[in-house]
């Protein structure tokens, strides 16, 4: 099933105002136990791409709705997913977050984090394993290792910083301000090139929050407007015969945000957040909880550590599912998913 035939279903349901606000649960199979069998969902993904929307407070989806953000529906209904997943526990801020989704880590260097606190574009620590005090692998060093081709698109300045840590392994990287001018770098190197992982940053939601406010009607329409954006690039996608069968897209955020403020780890608005997977073989309007039923538990308002018996959906689990697409090992070093046991894939 393609984007643009779901796109198509959610618009004319949006029109009579039939539509769920979250991606249907009624095509995921109702046996999860720990000894169903699973058809691998990347027997023909050859290339993931992580696209992350800095600052979407999932709440947005409900209040826009399928007419207001429809490409971010249609996605959730092409797809697994939940609006319910989790930030870092530690910290609720752009860089912190986005460290952890390419290495798997925590934040917390002395618990084996990745050790990013800062928010800044600071040069010192130069590099991200200078901050964990010891060697620190990522998505981007694991599948160029494995003679995979990477790229980096990025809003934000500060996203240098992985340059300067993984040089060898980001073949290409592009930090663009404008994020309509980001995406399109994005389109382009689909066309373009053959690579295993591309990283994209849209910044619009995060930016207009903090200048107007957080669930305020421009960041609204800043939502709106990456929902665009993120239609055109997955329609990139869908529109050529072998990306199509071939590439699974993650979509997720670094936290959510209300007023202009997302910093306090400990509030709700700010530490939830939405997370999104389709691709060939991912199963079709499924709830990652429903899917993960063994291993991961829907937290409801609860923030949860580290230590839950069982963990929520985690940003963190980005590296390891993108590299459990691409039939890779884990991220050496790495927490979040370390057993590879994320499943997206319908149960049989």
């Amino acid at each position: 099933m393609t984007l643009r035939s779901v796109l198509a279903s959610v618009l004319a349901c949006a029109a009579v105002g039939l539509c769920l606000t979250s991606a249907p649960a009624q095509l995921v199979a109702s046996s999860t136990t720990p000894d169903t069998r699973r058809v691998s969902a990347d027997d023909s993904i050859e290339s993931v791409l992580a696209i992350t929307i800095d600052g979407l407070n999932p709440e947005a989806l409900r209040i826009l709705g399928p007419k207001g953000t429809p490409h971010l529906h249609a996605f959730m209904a092409s797809g697994a997913s939940t609006l319910n997943a989790r930030t870092e526990n530690e910290l609720t801020i752009t860089l912190p977050n986005h460290t952890g989704m390419v290495t798997g880590r925590r934040v917390t260097a002395a618990e084996g984090g990745h050790g990013v606190t800062w928010n800044d574009d600071r040069r010192r620590p130069r590099t991200v394993q200078a901050a964990a005090g010891e060697r620190v692998e990522s998505v981007f060093t694991a599948v160029s290792a494995a003679g995979g081709s990477t790229a980096l698109f990025a809003s934000k300045t500060k996203f240098s910083l992985w340059k300067r840590s993984w040089p060898l392994a980001i073949d290409k990287t592009r930090i663009q301000l404008d994020n309509a001018v980001m995406a399109r770098s994005v389109r382009r190197d689909l066309r373009d090139h053959d690579r295993a992982f591309r990283f994209a940053h849209f910044s619009l939601p995060d930016n207009v929050g903090h200048a107007k406010g957080f669930m305020s009607k421009p960041y609204l329409r800043s939502v709106k407007q990456v929902d665009a954006l993120l239609g055109g690039i997955v329609a990139a996608v869908d529109a050529d015969p072998v990306l199509d069968a071939s590439t699974a897209i993650i979509v997720t955020s670094d936290h959510g945000g209300l007023g202009t403020s997302h910093s306090d780890a400990r509030r709700f608005a700010n530490y939830r957040i939405a997370f999104m997977v389709a691709g060939p073989g991912v199963a079709v309007g499924a709830d990652l909880y429903a899917l993960n039923a063994d291993n991961r538990r829907d937290p409801g308002t609860r923030r949860t550590s580290y230590a839950d018996s069982y963990q929520p959906i985690r940003n963190g689990e980005v590296a390891n599912l993108a590299l459990d697409l691409l039939d890779l090992g884990a991220v050496p070093g790495s927490e979040h998913n370390l057993s590879l046991g994320l499943d997206v894939s319908p149960a049989q």
